[in-house]
């Protein structure tokens, strides 16, 4: 494969950064080299709003230095600047010597040697000429604005394709591309009296090419074609009434609720509160781990950077760590962490599980979040029309929207897209104004019954948040549906003093 740089140039970059930093006093050194090209089109009512095509590229050089840590990062690609970078990292090191806490060690890992690896794709989807994005969101903006009751129309789509060339003393000698794309498509309709809704695709972003939007992996035509009936039912629909209600939580949003409150709550950092003055710690604090029962037995957590198509899917870290799959939660009870090295090695666990990332070549890798998926029943397991149906009174909860969550990941409250009433094992029409509200520990405690593989979705986002200064990265959630009994369910209307 064809990496950010020449094959000559990486080599040769990867003798001068490593040579350099051995020079210095350094016992470790990575030298990585990104490419990441970054596009993101907006059609708007059928125009062309927004288009963006960026590019990134440059190196970083980490160094261990007398047990302490330093990086630096440029915009330069070749061997000079990447000797100026591993001095400068060693300077770094130096420099926070004075402040560290405790000396900076690193989980012992067995080079996997020299990896070359791809995600999964057909046609890269940053090569698609712009004129034929604009043209497919143009066309679905226009099917949408010529139903009844469709007043605008937004649709958009990102691609990214991320080339990372990674060396370290180790031996280790890693060229990796990352292909994702993220297509969405929003209604609005505007009623008498100021009142309007708005309602958008579920479909999830994807480690997949342009083939996505083509109808692999999701099928776009139809739900489209559902969109305007489902938006007119919504702006119909009567408002919610609140009170405990029992849920059935289609993975199109339940993805987002493990992200928050499992993913986050589970990066070891976090919990041992590294994450305290930006995003906040974790109530899943290590003296936890083996007792806390996060919630029923039903209840089956695994990390991994290996699930196809994922978007936090790799072969190794930027720690030159294999991807692997670990558990996180077994029988409803907390038994893992999300580790990068340093980590791994300062709260006594014998390795990492690869979880170390940065989202530039200018950023220092930090410990970020993998693939957390909620397993599916074993066996058959029940549909989501199976779970609706040992449900008297209850709603069913489909897509993402806002959320909340505190500090701890403990407290929480999300909506959604789509809501339906469920009576007496049947669908009864829409809701509007929805939100559920719970601790972690008590919403996953009331999941009673988990769907089976037929039901299971892989979802995520583009941009989760976190570090200082702010890094970005993808990461992919795999859930099936679910039933989760007794959820305190909110009014956002009236809570909103509307």
């Amino acid at each position: 494969m064809d990496g950010p740089a020449s094959d000559s140039t990486l080599a040769a970059v990867t003798d001068a950064a490593l040579g350099a930093a051995a020079s210095a006093g350094a016992e470790h050194a990575t030298v990585r080299i990104e490419r990441i090209r970054t596009q993101v089109v907006v059609v708007r009512d059928g125009r062309l709003e927004t288009s963006v095509d960026d590019t990134e590229i440059g190196t970083g050089v980490q160094v261990i230095h007398d047990g302490s840590s330093g990086f630096a990062g440029s915009v330069a690609v070749g061997p000079d600047p990447s000797a100026s970078l591993a001095r400068a990292a060693v300077q770094a090191a130096r420099a926070t010597a004075r402040l560290r806490p405790r000396r900076v060690e690193l989980a012992p890992e067995q080079s996997p040697g020299r990896v070359e690896w791809v995600s999964a794709y057909e046609t890269d989807p940053t090569a698609v000429p712009l004129a034929e994005k604009a043209g497919l969101l143009t066309e679905w903006s226009d099917r949408l604005l010529g139903a009844p009751g469709v007043d605008h129309v937004t649709a958009y789509v990102m691609a990214v394709r991320e080339d990372t060339y990674l060396a370290d003393s180790s031996g280790t000698v890693a060229l990796q591309r990352r292909v994702r794309v993220h297509p969405q498509v929003e209604a609005l309709s505007v009623a008498g009296g100021g009142d309007f809704e708005e309602m958008r695709t579920v479909a999830p972003p994807v480690g997949r090419g342009w083939e996505y939007l083509g109808g692999e992996g999701w099928d776009f035509d139809a739900e489209l074609a559902q969109l305007p009936e489902l938006l007119a039912g919504k702006l119909q629909a009567p408002p919610v009434e609140a009170g405990p209600y029992d849920l059935v939580i289609d993975p199109t949003n339940l993805w987002l609720t493990i992200h928050e409150s499992i993913g986050h709550a589970t990066e070891l950092d976090r919990a041992v509160g590294y994450e305290a003055a930006f995003a906040g710690t974790s109530f899943a604090t290590p003296d936890c781990l083996g007792s806390l029962r996060y919630g029923s037995p039903v209840m089956q957590v695994t990390g991994d950077r290996t699930t196809a198509h994922g978007l936090a899917t790799v072969a190794v870290d930027h720690e030159g760590v294999a991807a692997q799959t670990f558990d996180i939660v077994r029988d409803g009870i907390l038994v893992g962490y999300q580790l990068d090295r340093s980590i791994a090695a300062a709260q006594g666990f014998g390795r990492s599980n690869g979880c170390a990332f940065a989202d530039s070549p200018l950023h220092v890798p930090i410990q970020r979040m993998a693939n957390v998926s909620l397993r599916p029943a074993p066996g058959t397991g029940p549909s989501v029309e199976e779970l609706i149906g040992g449900v008297g009174r209850g709603i069913y909860v489909v897509g993402d929207k806002s959320w909340s969550i505190d500090m701890q990941r403990y407290n929480f409250q999300f909506t959604g897209q789509r809501f339906f009433a469920i009576r007496d094992g049947r669908l009864a029409g829409q809701l509007r104004d929805v939100a559920y509200q719970a601790t972690t520990t008590d919403f996953w405690g009331s999941m009673e019954a988990v769907g089976g593989a037929g039901t299971y979705l892989v979802g995520g986002a583009f941009n989760c948040g976190k570090g200082q200064p702010e890094q970005v990265a993808a990461v992919s959630h795999g859930c099936p549906a679910v039933l989760v009994r007794g959820v305190n369910v909110l009014n956002t209307r009236q809570e909103s003093g509307r």
